[in-house]
This record gives C-alpha cells, sequence and structure tokens, in this order.
C-alpha cells in the first residue's frame, strides 16, 4: 500500500491533468458501457480530466457490407467466434497513435481481479481492454496481441462489456484526484489484504441501535485500534484465505 500512500502525497493536484491516464475499450456492443462510464465517480474522474475513457466499435472493421465481426467455428462448434481482423486493425490503429503500457482481454480464463491488479493498473499511462463477445475470441488474438488476461469470476456472461466496466471502476477510483479524499481509498476493503472495518454515520442512534462508543469518543488512537481489531475479526470470518496469503 506505502506505493499508493506516497503517490498521493507527492501528486501536485494542481497540475493534475498532466497524471491523467488513457483507456481504450474494444466492444461489439458499445451502447452496455455509456451509462457505467457515465456517472458517480468515474463520471466525475473524466470531466475533471483524470482519466480519458475511448469506447471503440469493432464494426468500424467489420468485413463486407454488414460489418461482419464474427464467423462461424471452425471445428463446428456452437458459436460464433469473434475475427482476427478487425481486432487486428484497431489495435493497429491505436498502437499507430501512442505506446500502450496493456493489452487486456477480460476473459473466464485469465487471473482473477484483485486489489493488487487493480493498484497495479492504476499506476499505468495507456491501456487498451479488449472485450470478447458471442463464443469468445480467436485464439490468435490472444496469443499475438493480449499482453494480460483478467477475469472477474469463474462464471460465464454474455459479453466481456460489463467485466471491462468493472476493471475500468477500480482502476479509476485510485487514481490521484478521482475521489474527493484521495486517501479513502487506501482504507477500502482488501487493501494490505484486509477487510474493511464497519463502518457508521449519523444519527448515534436510531431505533435502538446505537453506534459503537469508541467512534464517538474522539481519541484517534482508540478508534484507529478498534478499526484494526475489526478489520482482522471480519477478514477471519469472512476471508480467512486472505490472512494465509498475508502470512506468506
Amino acid at each position: 500500500m506505502q506505493i499508493y500512500l506516497n503517490l498521493i502525497k507527492n501528486t501536485n493536484f494542481a497540475q493534475l491533468k498532466e497524471l491523467f491516464m488513457r483507456i481504450d475499450i474494444l466492444t461489439v456492443v458499445p451502447e452496455l458501457l455509456e451509462s457505467p462510464l457515465s456517472h458517480s465517480i468515474v463520471g466525475r474522474a473524466i470531466k475533471k480530466g483524470v482519466v480519458e475513457i475511448h469506447v471503440h466499435n469493432l464494426r468500424k472493421y467489420g468485413i463486407g457490407p454488414r460489418k461482419n465481426v464474427d464467423d462461424y467455428n471452425y471445428g463446428g462448434d456452437a458459436g460464433m467466434v469473434m475475427m482476427v481482423e478487425p481486432v487486428f486493425k484497431m489495435i493497429e490503429e491505436l498502437k499507430s497513435e501512442r505506446d500502450y503500457d496493456e493489452v487486456i482481454y477480460m476473459s473466464p480464463d485469465g487471473d482473477v481481479l484483485n486489489q493488487g491488479i487493480a493498484n497495479e493498473l492504476s499506476l499505468k499511462e495507456n491501456i487498451i481492454i479488449l472485450c470478447g463477445h458471442y463464443k469468445g475470441i480467436d485464439h490468435r488474438i490472444r496469443e499475438h496481441l493480449i499482453t494480460r488476461e483478467i477475469s472477474v469470476g469463474d462464471y460465464v456472461v454474455s459479453g466481456g462489456e460489463i467485466p471491462a466496466a468493472l476493471l475500468a471502476d477500480s482502476i479509476v477510483r485510485l487514481i490521484p484526484g478521482a475521489l474527493t479524499d484521495e486517501t479513502s481509498a487506501l482504507s477500502d476493503s482488501f487493501q494490505d489484504d484486509l477487510l474493511s472495518p464497519p463502518v457508521y454515520t449519523r444519527p448515534a442512534e436510531f431505533n435502538g441501535w446505537k453506534v459503537p462508543e469508541v467512534l464517538l469518543s474522539g481519541n484517534p488512537k482508540l478508534i484507529q485500534a478498534w478499526q484494526d481489531e475489526q478489520a482482522l475479526e471480519r477478514t477471519k470470518r469472512l476471508r480467512p484465505h486472505l490472512l494465509e496469503k498475508k502470512s506468506k
């Protein structure tokens, strides 16, 4: 976590626009990404100039008069497969304009997204995210064009657009300037491989349900000790594998 804390401490927010990240998302269904990337923290970060997110329709390089981006599966299995050529041409176009740190494919069998991956990617400058669709993408794309594959879990969804939005959100919120309180993300669950402690707000009592007295004490040391204890207890109970990983 220290590298991210140092990044925030050393950031001159008056010159923040010099530090922005660019994310290019390649998809055959750009409409699926319009709302998730236009509102809340991600939308505000775009307006502030913290990040640029560009969604590209792969049909720009579709084949034939109907701009096809998929074809039948060699081998005869059910389902259509996204073709190499549209993806190749779009990536080549983008790479001709700037250098990219990663070309990521959202894949069910990629590395499972976690906070460490989000932290790492938030320090990049330019990344491409490719959304699969239909049965998947021609494997030659994965062999020759993709630098990293990321999954959001061991299940299959209709396309990579929602996973891509998830990945983008997890990255953008870590970029200095995206959140109102630049250190807020550093106390989230999974930073330091611990779950976050419970949080409360006003009123101090509702329906007989009370906020823990220590949080009302005004004593920072007592509050921090309580939060550390709660984070450890919740992690032991809900995500014990994180503590095993932390001890290695």
